[in-house]
C-alpha cells in the first residue's frame, strides 16, 4: 500500500512517534518501541508500524526467534523518512496542515507529561520560547549547520540508565514584517 502522501502517513500523531523512536538510525523491535511508547495500546502500534511498513517508511532489518515467535527489527529507510521534496511541493493548505500536525504532536506530548503524577517544569527541564533573531543568511545558516553539529551525535543515543527520553523541537520561519530590509 503505497500512500499518496508520504508526509501524511508519517504525520499521524502514533506514527510520528513511532518515528521518532528510530531517530538516529535505530533499530528496535516492536517490544522495544512500545516500551518508549507505554500509552499506545500494543494493537495500535503494531496495526501502524504495519501502515509504515506498508508505505516504505520502515523496513525489516532483522528477525529473531523468541519463545517459537518471530520478532522483527525495525529501521527507518533513511531516503523515504525525508519529505522535504514532498514538502517543497504542497500548496499553502497544505502546508498549514501538515505545521498544525506537527504543532498537535508537541501539544500530545506536553499533555502526556502534565498527565504524569508528579511534575517539576525546572527538574525536568521543560522549557518553550519563542526568540526573534537578527541574522544575516551567511549567519543564519552558520546557526543551523551548528546546530545539526551539535544534536546529531546524540540523535544515537540508545536509552540507558540515567537517561531520559526528552523531545526536542525547532521551527525556524522569517518574521512576517516587511521591515526586515528586503
Amino acid at each position: 500500500m503505497k500512500t499518496d502522501s508520504m508526509t501524511e502517513l508519517m504525520l499521524h500523531p502514533v506514527r510520528f512517534r513511532i518515528i521518532q523512536c528510530l531517530l538516529g538510525d535505530h533499530h528496535k523491535t516492536a517490544q522495544q518501541i512500545s516500551e518508549e511508547l507505554p500509552d499506545v495500546p500494543q494493537a495500535t502500534l503494531y496495526r501502524h508500524l504495519n501502515k509504515l511498513l506498508d508505505g516504505g517508511v520502515l523496513h525489516i532489518v532483522d528477525e529473531n526467534q523468541v519463545r517459537g515467535a518471530v520478532e522483527r527489527v525495525y529501521a527507518l529507510h533513511a531516503k523515504d523518512a525525508d519529505v522535504n521534496n514532498e514538502v517543497m511541493a504542497m500548496s499553502r493548505d497544505q502546508l498549514r496542515h501538515t505545521f498544525m500536525m506537527f504543532v498537535a504532536s508537541l501539544v500530545d506530548d506536553f499533555d502526556r507529561y502534565l498527565k504524569r503524577d508528579k511534575i517539576d517544569l525546572y527538574a525536568d527541564g521543560v522549557s518553550y520560547r519563542k526568540a526573534t533573531v537578527y541574522l544575516s543568511d551567511d549567519e543564519f545558516n552558520a546557526l543551523l549547520a551548528q546546530t545539526r553539529k551539535l544534536l546529531e551525535p546524540t540523535l544515537r543515543n540508545e536509552p540507558a540508565p540515567g537517561r531520559k527520553r526528552r523531545v526536542i523541537a525547532t521551527v525556524v520561519m522569517p518574521d512576517s514584517n516587511p521591515s526586515d530590509g528586503r
